[in-house]
């Protein structure tokens, strides 16, 4: 997928709406190429990277059309992982979310969790939703201006979601 499709997509998904809804991006997304904000080269070393250290987005329904946001990198069984709710709003639509836990696990043992503040209204993080393919992306604008494209891992390779962030006190400091 080119830059120059994906910025027309997107101006129709801004235009028109996207037509996404919480059921078209569930899955496990494998972070494949990054286009800084203003740029129209993607960023071949940022994308190069976070593909090796498997940075992964995934997101599973809840209830209420609610979602459930992990994102994560994994090196030598080293696993940083952030997890928290997120939701569709707008016509576009946005998915936005807030990470109220990170974690960070080597093989099957947590060494590392804690609860994260609230972040400040207005400056919560969201993607636009550009589009997603029957092929296997997805595309989205972060809040920052950069334009990401991911592509959908195999269901096999999808890794085990973590436990419910709210149903364990285990690790919490209050910060």
């Amino acid at each position: 997928m080119q830059h120059s499709q994906l910025l027309d997509l997107e101006k129709q998904a801004r235009r028109n709406g996207s037509g996404l809804g919480p059921s078209d991006i569930e899955g496990c997304w494998q972070l494949n190429t990054v286009w800084p904000k203003g740029q129209s080269e993607a960023s071949a070393f940022n994308g190069w990277l976070l593909r090796s250290i498997g940075a992964c987005l995934e997101i599973s329904g809840g209830s209420d059309d609610a979602l459930q946001l992990r994102n994560a990198v994994t090196l030598a069984g080293l696993t940083l992982q952030f997890t928290g709710p997120g939701a569709l709003s707008g016509r576009q639509p946005l998915l936005k979310f807030r990470f109220e836990q990170v974690e960070l696990r080597l093989g099957g043992f947590t060494l590392l969790k804690r609860r994260l503040p609230a972040p400040e209204n207005g400056k919560e993080p969201f993607f636009a939703l550009v589009s997603r393919s029957p092929e296997g992306w997805m595309a989205a604008r972060g809040r920052g201006g950069g334009l990401a494209l991911w592509t959908i891992r195999d269901s096999d390779a999808v890794p085990p979601s973590p436990p419910d962030v709210s149903s364990t006190g285990e690790g919490e400091d209050g910060a």
